[in-house]
This record gives structure tokens, C-alpha cells and sequence, in this order.
């Protein structure tokens, strides 16, 4: 298992960042582009906040980086649950990435639209490639789900399609996800997780039986890729070493 277990949520900001910009780097020697999807949720913040800072932001070649997200709450842009604008605020705004090659899912359309619409975006990249992503970045939710694969929902079982919407009742809101074929996909995986929340949901991640219906990460399997799990002595509190 690929693991590294920070002593807290800052230090464990700082070993994600280094990695990921030592990753970059070297896959920008053999590629002429580097595609990445990013995570919502509250661990990723510190992350995106420290590659904007000059330590980390001189080290990447940001022109050449590609962005995609994983997951989007269906809301205006100008909501602070929505997780493009979140990036932005925290990363995007601060570095000299190409307009061009910034991907959100859209939310002024229906998000059946927005989902086929991102969909042949996908397509458009990497059809015909070994792999998808160069990395995946993915945050655990306190019940297991990652993306918008929530416990319980037919979504997690996708075969075919990339990018699927759907109705959280949980959260009385459309959501838009990517899937497993284009996230397993993956050249590299990487599930960013903090806190103490967050420790039962590893340990069953990892250890319980297979059941992604009741723990929808374990369906996250690279199929010829790296999968790396990132955690805090907190999240990893009942993770054996």
C-alpha cells in the first residue's frame, strides 16, 4: 500500500504539494502536457493554496498544466459550494495557467447537458491514450463516498459512460461526477484525507469487505496506474501500518 501518514493537516499540505510538483516536473520531461482533475471539498484548499506560493509555483510549468475537476455541486459559479470556484480562488486566480486549458463543468446548463458536454471534452483528450488523467486528486467523505459516488446510488457502478449526473437526495441537489472507466484510468490516484472525521471511513475503505455500494472509495482501482493514499496521524488513527 501506497501510504504516507503526516503528523497533521499542515504538514500533510506540504508533502502533497512537494509530491505532486516533483510528479509534475517529471512527467513534463517525456509529455508535452500535463492533465489533472481536482478535488473539491475542505483538505485540497491548503494544498491549491500553497502550489499558488512561490516555492511551489516556480516549480511548475503552468502553461502546460490542464485542468479538469472530478466532481461539481450543481450551483453557480458564484456559490462557495461549488468546487471550480473554489480552485480558483485558492490556486487559479494566482498562477499563469491558459484559459484555454482550464475544463469546469458547467452549471448554466441542465446538468444532463453538462455532463454529455464534458463528457466529449474527455473524449477530445484522451481517446486513443494508454491512460486518462496524469493525476487524479480525490478527497473521503465521513461515509466513504469520493466524487459523487454516494453509498447506494447506481452511479458507482458505471460501465460505460465518463461523466454521469445525478439527484443526491441526501443533499437536495444535481450533482456531476466523473466515473470509474475514466477514473481508474488514471496514470496516477491520489486521495487526499484529513482529520479525525475521517478515520472510521479509511479503516473500512482498506480493511472492510469489498462493498462499494456501502463504501463507495473501494471502487477506486487504477487499472494500470499508482493509487497513493495521503492522510494525517488523525485520519489514519486505525489505519495498521
Amino acid at each position: 500500500m501506497n501510504l504516507h501518514v503526516s503528523k497533521n493537516k499542515d504538514e500533510l499540505s506540504n508533502y502533497a504539494a512537494n509530491s505532486i510538483s516533483q510528479y509534475i516536473h517529471e512527467v513534463l520531461k517525456k509529455k508535452d502536457r500535463f492533465t489533472i482533475a481536482l478535488s473539491g471539498g475542505s483538505t485540497p484548499e491548503k494544498l491549491y493554496s500553497l502550489l499558488a506560493e512561490k516555492e511551489y509555483s516556480t516549480k511548475i510549468d503552468w502553461a502546460k498544466i490542464h485542468f479538469f475537476w472530478g466532481d461539481e455541486r450543481f450551483v453557480p459559479f458564484t456559490d462557495k459550494r461549488n468546487n471550480a470556484a473554489m480552485a480558483f480562488t485558492t490556486l487559479l486566480n494566482h498562477v499563469p495557467v491558459r484559459k484555454e486549458n482550464i475544463h469546469i463543468m458547467r452549471t448554466d446548463i441542465s446538468p444532463e447537458e453538462s455532463a454529455v458536454a464534458y463528457e466529449k471534452i474527455l473524449h477530445d483528450y484522451f481517446d486513443r491514450k494508454k491512460h486518462s488523467f496524469d493525476l487524479v486528486l480525490l478527497g473521503l467523505g465521513d461515509n466513504a463516498h469520493t466524487l459523487s459516488l454516494f453509498p447506494g446510488y447506481d452511479i458507482i457502478h458505471e460501465k460505460k459512460k465518463w461523466v454521469k449526473s445525478f439527484y443526491l437526495k441526501e443533499q437536495q441537489m444535481h450533482r456531476i461526477s466523473l466515473t470509474v472507466p475514466v477514473v481508474n484510468n488514471a496514470s496516477r490516484i491520489i486521495f487526499l484525507i484529513s482529520g479525525k472525521d475521517k478515520a472510521a471511513s479509511l479503516y473500512n475503505v482498506l480493511y472492510a469487505q469489498h462493498d462499494p455500494d456501502l463504501y463507495p472509495a473501494q471502487i477506486i482501482q487504477p487499472f494500470s496506474g499508482e493509487l497513493y493514499w495521503f492522510t494525517d496521524e488523525a485520519a489514519a488513527a486505525d489505519v495498521r501500518q
